[in-house]
């Protein structure tokens, strides 16, 4: 993994005590030298940032110290917290759109190079802390899109991945995913939740409908984390 330094002025200090707990991953929707130009500029009225770029060859260019604030979340929640920005890491992958566009193998390679870093140096960042913008931003967010291959960094040892053949989860699907860490259904609809659950955890399947295989695969996902909040 080769990594280049190129300093964003897009960031802040990190609040006193506050813990880098979240990992969030995005796409960037442009090419690489466009969104280094805009996470980048300091003279945008509503300036971003990330604390990495990961190209599609797998160079790494840092624009943001781990221990300041970059701003790359938005209007977030995870876990009963919002404004993620203060407690999270985020790294932006080139690509246009990961709905359509596949992720080359050597920028996965890299990636899960560079995530596995930030976890060692951040034991705060629990498997289920690795997210997608969309997890943390449903419906506003789709990133990092439905041919992101989440199964694979799990199996790499970031984040968590769903086993397959288990119960289908009994009780109210909402308060459940609550529970696992999304928002609860008030200012985004209902049904978006699920599709944000179905984006990471289901893409296959991406309906907002709770059907058995979705509340198998949450139930399980549960049932790694010990079930709590």
């Amino acid at each position: 993994m080769k990594l280049v330094e190129l300093p964003s002025p897009n960031h802040a200090p990190r609040p006193d005590g506050a813990t880098v707990d979240v990992l969030v991953l995005h796409y960037t929707e442009l090419p690489l030298q466009e969104s280094l130009d805009i996470l980048c500029d300091g003279a945008r009225e509503h300036r971003v940032s990330s604390h990495y770029v990961l190209a599609e060859d797998g160079e790494v260019y840092r624009l943001v110290p781990e221990d300041r604030t970059a701003w790359h979340a938005g209007r977030s929640h995870w876990r009963g917290r919002e404004a993620l920005n203060t407690t999270s890491i985020g790294i932006e992958i080139v690509n246009l759109h990961g709905d359509r566009h596949d992720y080359p193998a050597r920028q996965i390679a890299a990636l899960v190079e560079l995530c596995m870093a930030i976890l060692a140096r951040h034991p705060a960042i629990e498997p289920r802390n690795v997210v997608g913008h969309s997890d943390i931003a449903p419906k506003r967010k789709i990133d990092p899109g439905l041919r992101f291959p989440w199964a694979a960094l799990a199996a790499a040892g970031v984040g968590l991945w769903p086993k397959a053949g288990g119960r289908p989860l009994d009780g109210d699907f909402h308060k459940a995913l609550q529970r696992f860490g999304y928002a609860p259904p008030i200012a985004v609809p209902p049904k978006d939740i699920v599709k944000a659950f179905q984006r990471h955890f289901r893409p296959a399947q991406v309906d907002g409908m709770a059907d058995p295989e979705t509340r198998m695969r949450l139930a399980d996902l549960l049932d790694q984390v010990g079930g709590a909040a």
